[in-house]
């Protein structure tokens, strides 16, 4: 099935499935190969490539796992002019994704009132499962929410304007349309605005643990080992879970009506300019706004915590947004394919943008060295912020991974152990935690991920997005 291109580099070729438009190519080393043949994600890999007007190739990146029709860690680039948008390729958890705080406060000065810190944020940040928010959206307030996105949050004082600038896409999507977004998902988001959840979201303090390149970490803001970072994960929660639902059973029925052969109904699509297209993006552009504006409330409530417990303003703790990033969305950008400029539409499914230096979507301030890219490990280990790079933009469409990657089910993680041994796990590596049930902490065990350092290792060597920093946890909130 794999032809090696190079120890990074591994080939499904086009002839593997008869209907394949484009190879495969996945971002692995051997080691890690062996995880990802123990499912069937490769199989994805293959069938999304049956999509039309799919260019390039289908993509995978090391964290790569089973997914509900593409795999998770899975890119694609479609044409917009003949080609179609799937809700698969983007999930049902629309710009799931993570932002990263850093602070001028370093591990001596927080380590002592962590658990003072934690109790604050717990209480101060809804979580856990079905959680219901501090925000209180009367009338048509969620529409104007849905179609501006983290600017709703801030205009709404919840948070600052400088926020926007460090947020992909400055914190909202264009095209949103919230006459595309059913009763039932208003319904379901209206209660959920600004809320952790629960899964694998989180809230971190981390240290800074390792620094690879000084001189793009101080571009960042980041300075020194031993500083704390904040991470925070989360997504639009029981809304895009709705949006996607709805607009699986529209492709169902698109995909009948306009002829499309597909491998696997999971797949669902409709060409990007079709009216089942143009809706769903309209409705994803909503959810992707909803999860900007909940972790843009969740950094202004996470700066009211530090502040409460450390003594100082934000302003003077340096609580500066380094850079918020999606991990499932799908984009209308323009890319180099065989030579032509071409439109097309990026699925990027448990994926990250990782923009080059020069790139003008990306801040100005960080346009001589690059997008930082933001790579959650598992509680118990590390985390990376990484760079975009050249290399991305001619070979993954500007893409990389987007974390460890499970390695686990959360079935077989609640088998193999329980969550009050995770938490003592953690606690003997000098990590504090909250969360809402404990048992839960079981399916998010550090053993039912993969080693997100071996995940960075292989996009660092093949160049997609070099490390800059490593930072391990010492105290985590769990929904």
């Amino acid at each position: 099935m794999l032809t090696r291109i190079d120890d990074y580099r591994w080939e499904i070729p086009i002839t593997y499935k008869p209907g394949m438009r484009v190879p495969g190519l996945i971002f692995s080393d051997e080691q890690m190969l062996r995880h990802i043949q123990d499912e069937q994600s490769l199989e994805q890999v293959a069938n999304v490539a049956f999509l039309p007007g799919i260019v390039g190739r289908s993509l995978a990146m090391p964290d790569i796992h089973w997914g509900y029709g593409f795999p998770i860690g899975g890119v694609a680039a479609t044409r917009v002019d003949d080609g179609v948008i799937s809700p698969g390729g983007v999930g049902f958890d629309i710009n799931c994704g993570v932002r990263l705080l850093r602070t001028n406060l370093t591990e001596r000065e927080v380590k002592p009132k962590i658990e003072r810190l934690l109790a604050d944020l717990f209480i101060n940040v809804p979580s856990g499962l079905g959680s219901k928010g501090k925000i209180r959206l009367k009338g048509n307030e969620i529409d104007k929410l849905l179609l501006k996105g983290a600017g709703w949050a801030v205009a709404a004082g919840y948070g600052e304007p400088e926020d926007l600038e460090f947020t992909e896409d400055h914190g909202c999507l264009k095209g949103a349309d919230p006459d595309k977004v059913s009763i039932k998902a208003k319904t379901r988001g209206t209660p959920q605005s600004g809320t952790l959840g629960s899964g694998n979201h989180f809230l971190e303090i981390q240290v800074v643990d390792e620094v690879y390149d000084a001189g793009i970490a101080q571009a960042f803001g980041i300075e020194e080992k031993g500083q704390i970072l904040v991470l925070i994960h989360t997504g639009s929660r029981g809304f895009g879970h709705q949006v996607c639902d709805d607009y699986l059973k529209t492709m169902g029925t698109a995909v009948r009506n306009y002829g499309i052969d597909l491998p696997d109904r999971q797949l669902a699509c409709a060409p990007v300019n079709s009216p089942e297209g143009q809706s769903y993006l309209a409705a994803m552009a909503c959810a992707a706004n909803y999860a900007w504006a909940n972790r843009q409330c969740i950094t202004h409530w996470t700066r009211e915590s530090f502040s409460r417990v450390l003594g100082k303003s934000p302003r003077d703790l340096g609580m500066r947004l380094v850079y918020d990033v999606a991990h499932n969305i799908a984009k209308i950008e323009k890319h180099q394919v065989e030579g032509k400029k071409l439109t097309v539409c990026v699925h990027r499914k448990g994926a990250t943008r990782a923009f080059p230096a020069g790139h003008p979507d990306i801040p100005e301030a960080y346009r001589k060295v690059g997008q930082p890219v933001l790579i959650p490990g598992d509680m118990g280990r590390y985390s990376y912020v990484a760079v975009g790079t050249e290399k991305a933009m001619e070979e993954t469409f500007g893409s990389t991974c987007h974390g460890a990657g499970r390695a686990k089910s959360r079935s077989a993680a609640r088998r193999s152990i329980s969550g009050a041994d995770v938490a003592a796990e953690l606690a003997a590596k000098g990590i504090a935690i909250q969360v809402a049930n404990i048992a839960s902490l079981a399916e998010e065990a550090p053993a039912a991920y993969k080693d997100v350092a071996e995940v960075m290792h292989i996009t660092d060597a093949a160049g997609i997005s070099p490390r800059v920093i490593k930072a391990r946890p010492i105290g985590v909130i769990k929904g």
